[in-house]
């Protein structure tokens, strides 16, 4: 895949089943986090707030990641987040067995708060 220019480029290079999973992904970060900026990081698309960075989202050959799990994240949610806890940060799933949207949203609220934004309820 070329490099990306745009989160949309980004989508539209991806096999379909990916994209699929990915964009129900960027639907629920976009719906937690509406004021932050999308942008493409590192090949791929990431979001930031008050400037800091909050989560990014990649497919691979086989599986899909979310970036990252911070502490606060793992903290809060830690035993849920276990099985799909690949090294350090990253949250690995496949694309017919996607992380709960109810637990991204809250991903992305603790890190919303660790940006310095307030939560939304």
């Amino acid at each position: 895949m070329a490099k990306p220019t745009s989160v949309d480029a980004y989508m539209a290079g991806l096999p379909e089943h990916m994209r699929a999973a990915l964009e129900d992904l960027r639907a629920t970060i976009r719906a937690a986090a509406p004021a932050a900026t999308e942008l493409i990081a590192y090949d791929m698309p990431a979001y930031k707030a008050n400037g800091k960075f909050l989560v990014s989202f990649s497919a691979f050959k086989n599986h899909c990641s979310l970036f990252p799990a911070s502490d606060a994240v793992m903290a809060v949610h830690g035993d849920a987040l276990r099985r799909y806890l690949s090294g350090k940060a990253t949250l690995r799933f496949g694309p017919a067995k996607p992380i709960p949207s109810d637990l991204v949203t809250d991903i992305v609220r603790i890190r919303l708060t660790e940006a310095g934004t307030p939560r939304r309820s």
